[in-house]
Parts: C-alpha cells; sequence; structure tokens
C-alpha cells in the first residue's frame, strides 16, 4: 500500500485500505496487480489515467515506422536503367526505410534465372557503401528478391 504522497505504508488488507482512500475522497487503484502481494495506490483515478494516456501519446510520437520500399528489376536491364534504380535506393535507405529489391522474370527469362543473379549481387555490391543485405536473394515464384537495409 503506498498513499498519495508517495510513502509506503506496508501490508494491509483491502477493507482497511478502501477506508483510507475513502477518509482521503480519493480512489484505491492497483498499480501492479501482478505483484505478490499486489501494490495498491491511492490516487484520483482520473487523473492518473490522464497521466497514463499522455504517457502513451507521448511514446507514440518517438516512435518511427519503417517501411519496405520496393524497387524492380529485370533481367535485361540497361546499365543506366541500374543506376537510376540504384539512385531511388539510395534516396529510400538515407530516409530510414528498408529495400527489397525484386528482380522479375517473365516467359522464356525463366529458363535464365542463374545468369540473371548476378544483377542483384552487383546492386547489392554497388550499395555496399550505405546498405547491407538484410535478407540474401530467394526465389520466390517469378522472381528473385533480397532486402536492404541501412548501414549501421
Amino acid at each position: 500500500m503506498v498513499s498519495e504522497s508517495g510513502e509506503q505504508l506496508g501490508i494491509m488488507s483491502a477493507r482497511d485500505a478502501m477506508k483510507l482512500a475513502q477518509e482521503a475522497e480519493l480512489d484505491l487503484v492497483k498499480i501492479a496487480p501482478t505483484a505478490k502481494p499486489p501494490v495498491c495506490k491511492i490516487i484520483d483515478y482520473g487523473k492518473f489515467r490522464y497521466e497514463q494516456a499522455r504517457k502513451e501519446k507521448e511514446a507514440k510520437k518517438k516512435q518511427r515506422t519503417v517501411e519496405v520500399k520496393e524497387v524492380r528489376l529485370s533481367p535485361n536491364i540497361d546499365t543506366n536503367d541500374l543506376n537510376t534504380k540504384m539512385n531511388n535506393a539510395r534516396k529510400f535507405i538515407s530516409k530510414g526505410n528498408k529495400v527489397k529489391v525484386t528482380l522479375r522474370f517473365r516467359g522464356r527469362e525463366m529458363a535464365h534465372m542463374q545468369q540473371s543473379k548476378h544483377i542483384l549481387d552487383d546492386f547489392a555490391e554497388k550499395m555496399k557503401d550505405v546498405a547491407v543485405i538484410e535478407k540474401p536473394a530467394k526465389l520466390e515464384g517469378r522472381s528473385l528478391s533480397m532486402v536492404l537495409t541501412e548501414k549501421r
């Protein structure tokens, strides 16, 4: 049991705690219900809820979400197109996002998948100064994909 000023009142029965709370015209709130014995505090419950909501809102403000941006490539991509895609990926990574690089195969390109894996390897190699491979290249259906994240 803890009083409204924060001092320890020791272990007591629930009835005695309720009586103390009613005398102070405040509420009896379980702060740590899972503890043995449970910890209760005499406080104004409305104020307590307001403070908790404010803390949660503040924590949510500081939270940052990481998006996964996708860069799609094809097996017969030209060097200038590849450089453009790389610049886009650099922008995404500099903003703190993850980048999923996907190499899509269509039709007869499916027969030459292993020869095209070097495109993803080159992409990762050229991005090495700003990014590291989080998930290595993996075949998923008709596409090879890998995930790059910001270098720490």
